[in-house]
């Protein structure tokens, strides 16, 4: 009995600190550089926030504004009640010009509900698009397509208006597509989230990979873990994150 009690107690210690490690509060700071006119872009990027409560003190912490504020899919899910949409929208919008990309999980709120939502707060969604910043020395645009869990994506039509000299950042909820945009087109940063980084990991070993900022075949490449969790609140070895992007355009 002893035995199976010092057990039980060291597990629900484990549970509470993978609780606590889902419930950290970790913005991650990358610099990129990029040829063109002499400017400097910041980006503010969140993704799979899922039922999570963003911390107002985290936002309160970031100094500075943004020239774009991503939200990066699965805001939401069916879990998700609409006051804590509206209140993290509240905390985010502020901090400069807000897209949101679509999700696996976003609908689960209902489409026409959380596009009414995100209208509500000035938020522009990027589908099978592309939009191009506004009061910038360069052409910069933010390239999106919809969920690949609908079956409805296309990239032509998210580099359609894009030309060969432009900046862009493309951004899918589903960082498994980037291969093939490589493949066939330019983009300057990719960005997605989706995978958690696995979530739970033991060591080096996980579902899916722990998130990273690095370089791939030529193309910068964010995958973020992830803000929130879904199933379960717990995380092991893959922590949560957000991201700050300081661009730092050099003349030609």
């Amino acid at each position: 009995m002893i035995y199976v009690g010092v057990f039980l107690v060291i597990a629900l210690a484990f549970l509470l600190y993978m609780w606590k490690v889902a419930h950290e509060n970790n913005v991650l700071n990358h610099q990129l550089k990029l040829v063109g006119k002499r400017e400097e872009i910041r980006l503010f990027f969140i993704s799979d926030t899922h039922l999570r409560k963003i911390n107002r003190d985290m936002i309160k912490s970031i100094q500075g504004s943004f020239d774009a504020v991503i939200i990066g899919g699965d805001f939401a899910d069916s879990r998700t009640p609409i006051e804590r949409i509206h209140d993290n929208l509240d905390l985010l919008t502020p901090l400069g010009p807000t897209y949101f990309v679509w999700g696996n999980n976003d609908r689960e709120v209902g489409e026409n509900r959380l596009r009414g939502i995100l209208l509500e707060h000035g938020v522009q969604i990027i589908a099978n698009d592309a939009v191009l910043l506004q009061n910038k020395k360069n052409r910069f645009w933010l390239s999106a397509i919809e969920d690949t869990s609908t079956m409805k994506y296309s990239f032509e039509a998210a580099f359609e208006k894009v030309d060969e000299e432009d900046l862009v950042v493309f951004i899918s909820h589903n960082p498994g597509v980037f291969a093939r945009v490589r493949a066939k087109f330019r983009a300057d940063l990719m960005i997605g989230g989706h995978l958690h980084g696995g979530q739970i990991r033991v060591g080096p070993y996980g579902v899916h990979p722990n998130g990273s900022y690095r370089e791939r075949d030529g193309v910068m490449t964010l995958v973020s873990n992830g803000y929130g969790t879904t199933l379960l609140p717990l995380r092991l070895g893959a922590k949560p994150q957000c991201h700050i992007i300081d661009i730092d355009i050099a003349g030609k």
